[in-house]
């Protein structure tokens, strides 16, 4: 499986929407793994970074390329296009709160997801 993990993530590099990556779960990816329930290598998740689902399709290079090619882009602050009405309304209801009650949620969280979040709502970015 790797050489087709590895072409795909070539195909990849440069996309926007979708990433493509591995992680060592046994070095300094391993709270991460942990945090995501990864038990057995290799392990493929995919969707929303704080909601990962395991991936269960075929291993070869045409169907994860297949199943990769018709990956969509979930919700989030930045994309809230694909979001359905209680996703907005959680979204707007984040949006109101200050950085200290923000703070306050998103302690427990992993720090990949922490990231995520306070970039999702502009907290990293030069806007």
């Amino acid at each position: 499986m790797k050489p087709s993990w590895d072409k795909l993530i070539g195909e990849y590099e440069n996309n926007d929407k979708i990433v493509v990556a591995d992680v060592d779960c046994t070095a300094e990816g391993k709270p991460l793994c942990d945090a995501n329930g990864v038990r057995g290598f290799p392990t493929i998740k995919h969707g929303d970074p704080n909601n990962l689902e395991d991936y269960k399709g075929g291993r070869d290079y045409d169907a994860l390329a297949k199943f990769a090619s018709e990956l969509k882009p979930v919700c989030s602050p930045s994309n809230k296009d694909h979001c359905d009405e209680a996703q907005l309304a959680d979204i707007a209801d984040k949006e109101k709160l200050s950085t200290e009650e923000l703070q306050k949620i998103i302690d427990g969280i992993h720090i990949g997801a922490l990231c995520w979040v306070l970039y999702e709502l502009g907290y990293l970015r030069d806007e």
